[in-house]
Order: C-alpha cells, then structure tokens, then sequence
C-alpha cells in the first residue's frame, strides 16, 4: 500500500505542474452538458481549467479547515471528483464554435487534467498553429504532445515534438526530466534499448542539476537515486557492462557529495552485487573491501562513516554466499520427514527460503505476496519453504515445543499460508544464512545455488524478488 502523503506536500502536489498521470478517468469530452455544468457557459474556457485545477486543492484545504482526518480513500475521492469536473468542464468547452488561440491551449489543459491523451494532444496542436503563441505556454503544449506520443509508442512524433521544445524557449529543466522519463521507458518497454538509454542519461543529467529545488534533502536523493537506477537499469538490461558499471559509480559518488550513506549504500550494494551476477566475484569482493576503506574517507563525520561502514559490513557473508551453493538446513525440528537433505531433495526448482516468526510485523506483511507466488509459480517448479525456530513461546504465553508446535500449526491455518513450515531447534540456520534480522529472504535456483538474499521488505522489495523469481524460473 502506497505511503499516505501529509496534506502539506499534497497541496503542492496537486498545485498542476503540466503533467497527468497516465489512464483515463473514464469519461470523455463528448459527454452531455448538464444544466449545472451549461451555467458556467459565461466563463471563458481559461477560467473552466483554473476552476478544474484548483478543486483538488481547495478541497483539500477545506479538508484541514474542518479537521476532517485524511486518508487514502479520501484521496482518491477528492481525485476522482476532479477529474469528473475536468472532463464535464472539457465538454463544455469543446461545445463553442468560437474557439481561438489560446481557448485551444486551455482546453488541452483541461483535457490532459483528464488524462485524456488524444484530444489533449490535438487541441495543443490547434493552439501550437494559432498566430504568435505565448512562448511558455507554447512549450509546455510540445512537452505534453511528447509525452503523450510516447506513451503511445508513436516515436517519430514525440522526437519531432521533443527537438522543437529543445529549439524553443523556455526549456524548463522539470518539463525536460519528465519527457525524457516518459520517452526511455517508452523505448524501454519496447526493448529498444539504444535508444532509451540517451533519454535516461538526459532525466538523470537534469535531475542532478535542480538538486537545490527539491523540498527536502530525502526528496532530492530519492529522485536522483532513481534516475540513476533507471540508467542502470536500462544498460544492464542491454549487457552493456562498462556502461551499468560506469552508472552505479556515478551514484556513488553523487552520495558523497550529497553525504547520504543511505543513497551511497545502495548504490555500493548494487555494484557489488551487479559484479557477482555478472560472473566477476573475485572483484565484486576486492570492491566490497576497497568500500568499506574508502567509504571512511569520503564521508566527513564520525555518524556517517559508521552508519555506513555497519550497512556495509553487515552484507559481508551474504556477497559471500551468492553463486556458491546452499548451505544444508540443520537440527530441523519439524517436520520430522523432511529433517535432512531438505534442499537437495528440491534441486530442480527454485526455493525461496523465508525466514520468520510469528512476532514479526514485517514478517506478516510478506504473506500476502508469498501465497500469491505460491500460488502463481508452483506449477513452474517453484517452492517456497516458511523458516522459523523454536522461541518457547506462544503469543505471549511461555510453552514447551509440542505447545509452539501447537501453536504455530493453528498459526498457519488463520493466515491461510499454503506452503511449507520449516522449524529448527535453534538459530544454526539463521547464523550461517546471514539472516541477523527477520524477515530475510533467500532464493535458490534449480542448480542449487544461492541467487539472491536481502533482509527486510517493502512494496519495491517485493517486485523485485518476484521478477528474481520469473528470472529464475525461466533458467533450464
């Protein structure tokens, strides 16, 4: 579930910034006018899209005035209303037989408010044709119809549209970053690769360059550490090696100078690990050391090198272990069938090997997405195996092993958990897996080798473990 925004930063998110968000509302421009709507037939067609825009916003604020609690369904209401107003609003519009200049830019406007692609795009065209268009506004109609043709895969057309932004003034480096988003993920889905790669080097370029605009420093290091995970990304999706490993220590060094170890680990974890799958271990190691020296030096104060040299550290066995085959579960408790050779009886598929407990939160939080690829990939070959151990407890009540074994059969059963226990007499497995915190993930492929380990999760961990998982699968 997505992070609920403060009503602050909502504000100034739904303050428009010439972009929507992709998909449709539902409704169109070809709608019938209420007579609600038709008495607003007095107001020019700028004033329809101011009153559209700014909905959200005042409602939002009538929202705090009356201390009415925020929330995501509220959210989506409030959005969903504007967009009905958008398109109610564009209808009317869209009526008159008098529309001239910039009517038709206002009325893309208002139809991009919609999220209605095509006649956005035409109505900014009718504006772009009009006899000496407003230079800003002018360019943010090229920017929206790039944005809308590469959404659409119509490629000729948004670098057509995106060299005639790039001839105009004012280039506005936000405009700039989002069309050359929209048009390397657009390449990127069609796996043209060589061309979607200069377009994210471009949004990653620009993004660096407004570091100072961002509201807050975790805002800026969010947006330049995807930016630069998006180039990554791309360039190892192309087996371009020098390139991806050019990207993560262009990262890095961003880190330092912004002093995020949050930001400089990620970057350092992804180029060690990046090393390793690509068959160069000995250097993904030497790296991993050369890092923890040099992270020392590069970071300025006593916090921050230690912050980072423990992120760092504690990642160690797991670099260690990845390509290099599974170790063999021990002193298993339960079940007594399966107490020995428990990994080498499942060679051939793939196991993911979920560490947990029953007090852990974040451990819960997992099940839904477990029982959805049990569910999904078991056909495939796919296994996963639930690990915790024996902690003499019960909720809170102290109990011997036959009473947690009691207790965690019945635990199974209300969480409507499909696949296999796994209990150990002790934290053996833990230690040499390297799982210090809950939950941890492993996944092994059908040779038995260690393919993946990361504590923790999140609705970003997730994705990525289930396409490790489709990746995995798919090797013979």
């Amino acid at each position: 579930m997505r992070n609920i925004l403060v009503l602050s930063i909502i504000l100034t998110i739904l303050s428009f910034s010439g972009f929507a968000q992709s998909g449709r509302v539902g409704l169109n421009s070809q709608l019938p006018v209420s007579d609600e709507i038709a008495a607003k037939n007095d107001l020019t067609v700028k004033e329809l899209f101011e009153e559209a825009n700014a909905f959200a916003k005042n409602k939002f604020a009538e929202f705090e005035e009356k201390k009415v609690p925020f929330n995501e369904k509220l959210y989506t209401e409030t959005i969903r209303e504007q967009k009905q107003l958008a398109v109610k609003y564009a209808a009317l519009a869209a009526q008159r037989e008098n529309l001239a200049g910039e009517d038709f830019y206002y009325l893309g406007m208002l139809n991009w408010l919609t999220e209605n692609g095509e006649p956005a795009s035409e109505a900014f065209k009718k504006f772009l044709a009009s006899e000496n268009p407003a230079a800003e506004k002018a360019q943010t109609a090229r920017s929206i119809i790039t944005v809308i043709s590469a959404r659409t895969k119509d490629f000729a057309e948004a670098e057509k549209f995106l060299a005639q932004y790039l001839k105009n003034e004012p280039v506005k480096i936000n405009e700039r970053i989002r069309i050359e988003t929209e048009l390397a993920q657009s390449f990127r889905a069609e796996k043209q690769f060589n061309r979607a790669a200069p377009h994210a080097e471009e949004a990653y370029r620009a993004t660096k360059l407004i570091v100072k605009e961002f509201t807050s420093p975790i805002d800026a290091i969010n947006r330049i550490l995807n930016a630069g995970v998006f180039v990554f990304e791309i360039y190892k999706e192309n087996g371009k090696q020098t390139q991806a490993d050019a990207a993560l220590e262009d990262m890095r060094n961003e880190a330092v100078k912004m002093q995020s170890t949050a930001f400089y680990y990620y970057a350092a974890n992804a180029q060690i690990k990046y090393l390793i799958e690509t068959g160069r271990k000995p250097l993904a190691l030497q790296t991993f050391d050369n890092l923890l020296r040099q992270s020392q030096k590069e970071f300025k104060t006593k916090p921050l090198q230690e912050d980072i040299y423990r992120r760092l550290q504690r990642r160690d066995l797991h670099y260690k272990m990845l390509g290099e085959a599974a170790p063999e579960l021990v002193n298993i408790g339960t079940p007594p069938e399966a107490q020995t050779q428990i990994l080498t009886n499942l060679r051939g598929k793939v196991v993911l090997i979920d560490f947990w407990a029953t007090w852990c939160g974040p451990c819960l939080d997992t099940f839904p997405a477990l029982i959805e690829w049990h569910e999904t990939f078991k056909k495939d070959g796919f296994e996963i195996l639930g690990l915790t151990r024996f902690y003499g407890n019960a909720g809170a009540v102290k109990v011997d092993q036959i009473g947690e074994l009691e207790f965690l059969r019945e635990f199974k059963e209300e969480q409507g958990l499909p696949y296999e226990f796994v209990i150990a007499n002790n934290d053996e497995n833990h230690r040499v897996y390297g799982a210090r915190s809950i939950p941890t993930h492993v996944l092994i492929d059908r040779k038995g080798n260690i393919r993946y380990i990361e504590t923790g999760t999140s609705a970003s961990r997730e994705e990525e473990l289930r396409r490790e998982i489709i990746k995995l699968l798919a090797e013979k």
